[in-house]
C-alpha cells in the first residue's frame, strides 16, 4: 500500500475540497497527514520537509508575485468607483440597436475591464447587476445573457495583467529552469513575466473575436434571442464615450506599455496602475479634479523626461543645464505628490479606499495561503514518489509529446470542473510542465495553451466561480438552469480557441518573440 500512498493522497485532497473545508487548510493538512503515514510506512523522509522554510521565504520575497496585491489593488479600486458601470452603460447605448449589440457591448466592457482590472469576480458581479437586467428587458434569452456576462467577466484571467498569468509565470519560470537542469544544460534561461503577457495578449484577443463572432452569428440564425434595445434609447455622444472608456484605455496603455516595452517591471508597472486607478477615480468623483489633473500630467511627463533625460544630482560634473533639469524633475514629481494625496482623500471621503483595501487584503491572502500550503503538499508529494511517478505516466502516453500533452490538457480541464485555477496552478502544474518542456513542447507556447485551459474552469459546471459569481448578482427570473446552459457555447468556444492556439502556434508565439 505505501507505494501508492502518492495517488491516496491526491484523491484524499479531492474529498477534502469537495467537503467545503478551506482550501488551503485542506491542501496542508492532507500533505501533514500523508507525511505522517508515509513516514510511520517508512515511505517517506521527514527530513525532506526542512526545505519548506527555505520554500516559504522564496515565496514571500518573489519579486514577481508582488505584483498580485498591486494588480488586484488596482481592480479594486476601478470596481469600487463604479467606472465599470459608466462603460457598460456608455457602451450599451452605443450598440444597443444592433441586433446582438448589447451582447458585444457586454464583450467589449468585459475585455477592458479585463485589462484594466483582471479581477473575473469584480467584473461578472459589475455586470450581472448592470448589463444582466438591461439584456433582459431588451427581450435577450435569459441563457444568452448570462453566458454573455459569465464569458466576458472571465476574460480578465487570459488578457493581461491577470493574476492567473502572474502566478502562471512563476510557475512555469520555475519548471523551465528545472527542465534544462535535468537535460543537464546549466546555462539556464528563463521565462519572465512580459513574456507571458506579451503571448497571452493576441490569443486573448482573439477569444474576444471568437465571442463576438458567436454573438452575430446567433443574432442572424436566431434573432429572438437578441433583439434591438428599445428604440428610445438614447445613442450616447462621441464625447461621453471617450469620457467613459479613454481613462481605462489610458491606463492600459500605461501598465501594458511599460511592461513590454522593457521600461519597468511588472511590480513596477502595477504600483504605476495602483496610482492610475486612484487618480481616475478621484477626477471621476470630481472633487479637486483640476489640481489631479495637472498632477497626472506632471506625472507622465516626469516619466518620460526621466525615462529620455536622465539626470544624477549627486555627481559633481553636473553643468547649469543638468540642474534646471533636474529642479523641473523636483517640481513635477513634487506636483504628481499632491495629485496623489488628493486622490487618497477624495477616495477617503467617497468611501471607496477601505472597500478596495478589504478587498485586495482578503482575495491577496487567500492566493498566497493557497500558495504556502501547495508547498507543502508539493515536498510531501515528492517525497512520496508522486514526481517520478507523473514523469513516467507522461513519458508513457501512445503519441509521444503531443499525447502527453493531450492528457495533460484534458486532466486539467477535468480537474477545472472541481478546482480553482490557483489550486491547479500551484500542485498540478509544477509536476507536470517540466515533464512536457524536456519532452520538446515551447514553454511560452504551453503557458498559453494552458492559461485559457484554467481560464475555462471559471466557466465549468458545477463549481465554476465565474456561475456563483452571477448567481449572487442576478435577478431572481435567471435560474441556475439558465447560467449552467448559458455557458456552454463559450466553454466549447474556448476549447475552439486552444485548437486553433496549437494548431497556429505563432498567435502565442509572435509577439514574444518580436519583443524579447
Amino acid at each position: 500500500m505505501a507505494e501508492y500512498l502518492d495517488l491516496l493522497m491526491f484523491g484524499a485532497l479531492m474529498v477534502a475540497i469537495l467537503s467545503g473545508f478551506p482550501v488551503a487548510f485542506s491542501i496542508a493538512g492532507t500533505a501533514i497527514i500523508f507525511a505522517i503515514v508515509g513516514w510511520s510506512m517508512g515511505a517517506m523522509n521527514l527530513g525532506l520537509l526542512g526545505a519548506m522554510s527555505q520554500r516559504i521565504f522564496g515565496l514571500l520575497t518573489n519579486n514577481v508575485l508582488i505584483a498580485i496585491p498591486l494588480f488586484v489593488l488596482m481592480g479594486a479600486i476601478l470596481e469600487k468607483s463604479r467606472i465599470a458601470e459608466d462603460m457598460l452603460d456608455t457602451m450599451g447605448r452605443s450598440f444597443g440597436q444592433l441586433r446582438g449589440g448589447l451582447g458585444i457591448s457586454v464583450i467589449l466592457v468585459g475585455m477592458l475591464l479585463a485589462a484594466s482590472t483582471g479581477i473575473v469576480g469584480a467584473t461578472v458581479v459589475a455586470m450581472g447587476m448592470i448589463a444582466l437586467p438591461t439584456m433582459l428587458r431588451a427581450g435577450y434569452d435569459p441563457r444568452v445573457a448570462s453566458g454573455l456576462v459569465c464569458s466576458a467577466g472571465t476574460l480578465g484571467q487570459i488578457i493581461p495583467p491577470s493574476t492567473l498569468l502572474i502566478i502562471l509565470s512563476d510557475v512555469v519560470s520555475n519548471a523551465y529552469q528545472q527542465a534544462q537542469y535535468e537535460q543537464g544544460k546549466f546555462t539556464i534561461e528563463t521565462i519572465s513575466v512580459g513574456q507571458i503577457f506579451a503571448a497571452a495578449l493576441l490569443p486573448g484577443l482573439t477569444l474576444v473575436g471568437l465571442y463576438i463572432l458567436y454573438v452575430l452569428a446567433r443574432g442572424w440564425i436566431r434573432p429572438q434571442d437578441m433583439p434591438p434595445a428599445p428604440a428610445d434609447m438614447p445613442r450616447p455622444p462621441l464625447s461621453e464615450v471617450a469620457q467613459a472608456i479613454l481613462p481605462a484605455i489610458l491606463l492600459i496603455l500605461a501598465v501594458l506599455g511599460a511592461i513590454l516595452s522593457g521600461i519597468a517591471s511588472p511590480t513596477e508597472a502595477a504600483a504605476v496602475g495602483g496610482i492610475g486607478a486612484a487618480l481616475i477615480a478621484a477626477v471621476k468623483n470630481g472633487a479637486n479634479r483640476r489640481l489631479i489633473l495637472i498632477g497626472t500630467v506632471s506625472l507622465v511627463l516626469l516619466a518620460i523626461g526621466a525615462g529620455i533625460f536622465p539626470v544624477r544630482l549627486q555627481r559633481s560634473d553636473l553643468g547649469l543645464g543638468s540642474y534646471l533639469l533636474g529642479g523641473a524633475y523636483m517640481v513635477l514629481a513634487l506636483a504628481g505628490l499632491v495629485a496623489i494625496a488628493l486622490a487618497l482623500r477624495s477616495m477617503v471621503v467617497q468611501k471607496v479606499l477601505q472597500p478596495a483595501l478589504n478587498s485586495t487584503l482578503t482575495m491577496t491572502s487567500m492566493i498566497f495561503a493557497t500558495m504556502l500550503a501547495a508547498g507543502i503538499f508539493s515536498l510531501v508529494f515528492i517525497g512520496l514518489g508522486g514526481e517520478d511517478r507523473v514523469h513516467e505516466l507522461l513519458s508513457s502516453m501512445p503519441g509521444g509529446a503531443i499525447g502527453a500533452l493531450v492528457f495533460s490538457m484534458l486532466f486539467i480541464f477535468v480537474l477545472g470542473f472541481f478546482l480553482d485555477f490557483v489550486e491547479i496552478s500551484v500542485i498540478v502544474l509544477p509536476l507536470v510542465m517540466p515533464t512536457l518542456m524536456i519532452m520538446g513542447h515551447d514553454p511560452v507556447w504551453l503557458s498559453v495553451l494552458i492559461a485559457i485551459n484554467l481560464q475555462t474552469s471559471f466557466l465549468t459546471p458545477p463549481f465554476g466561480f465565474s456561475l456563483f459569481y452571477l448567481r449572487g448578482a442576478a435577478p431572481k427570473e435567471i435560474t441556475t438552469g439558465h447560467i449552467y446552459g448559458g455557458v456552454m457555447p463559450f466553454i466549447l468556444i474556448q476549447i475552439i480557441a486552444v485548437a486553433l492556439i496549437w494548431f497556429l502556434p505563432a498567435i502565442a508565439t509572435y509577439l514574444p518573440n518580436v519583443m524579447f
